[in-house]
């Protein structure tokens, strides 16, 4: 098992992720404030089996890829970095979007948002990068099995996703009424996570802890 600062270098980078704008973040948000509470948190639970597809998939390439190739780690490492960099200019880049500025979506049933919710997160790169890329920089093969390890870093982001997305559910409507018609709110909160996202690039970048 990763020690408990492992654990909590870890859920800090999934917090910092999970709060930058993306496609589960605005699909959630345009669904839960033209649908309502219920339908978001039905999407969310598609959202959370996409995860568990990754975590399963990742988990076992990952042990075989640090154990088969030496310099895997660092590719890994630079590759998120660079990802990272990425999303950070996403974020502030002249045009760029908050998901709280909604898009309009046709009323779902039940059966179709889980099947939306569930797409979304398979197809969302940044999902991919933080398993591939991200989750290997908290592995130590000295602490214990690198299986067991990626199982362990896996739920933990998991279980931090779910329970902010959650938050951002329920509170979309509120969150987005209040935003609608303030442009300088919208434009702090995407300098805020673009700041956020390049430290953690940066940290990534510059880590040689192995």
């Amino acid at each position: 098992m990763p020690d408990a600062a492992h654990l909590a270098a870890f859920a800090l980078v999934c917090l910092g992720m999970v709060l930058t704008p993306g496609p589960n973040m605005a699909y959630l948000v345009s669904r839960t404030v033209v649908q309502g509470r219920a339908a978001g948190l039905v999407s969310l639970t598609g959202v959370a089996a996409g995860f568990v597809v990754y975590l399963l998939c990742a988990a076992f390439g990952i042990t075989a890829l640090l154990v088969a190739v030496p310099f895997a780690y660092d590719a890994l490492r630079l590759a998120g970095a660079a990802y990272l960099f990425f999303l950070a200019w996403q974020a502030v880049r002249p045009g760029g979007r908050s998901p709280f500025d909604t898009r309009p979506l046709p009323p779902d049933g039940a059966g179709r948002l889980f099947a939306m919710g569930f797409l979304t997160s398979v197809l969302n790169p940044k999902i991919a990068v933080m398993y591939l890329s991200l989750l290997p920089q908290f592995i130590d093969p000295a602490a214990g099995g690198v299986l067991t390890q990626s199982l362990a870093l896996g739920l933990l982001q998991i279980a931090v996703s779910l329970t902010v997305n959650a938050v951002i559910v329920l509170s979309a409507g509120s969150v987005a009424a209040f935003l609608k018609g303030r442009p300088l709110w919208l434009l702090a909160q995407r300098w805020f996570m673009g700041t956020v996202l390049a430290g953690l690039a940066l940290g990534a970048a510059t880590d040689a802890r192995r």
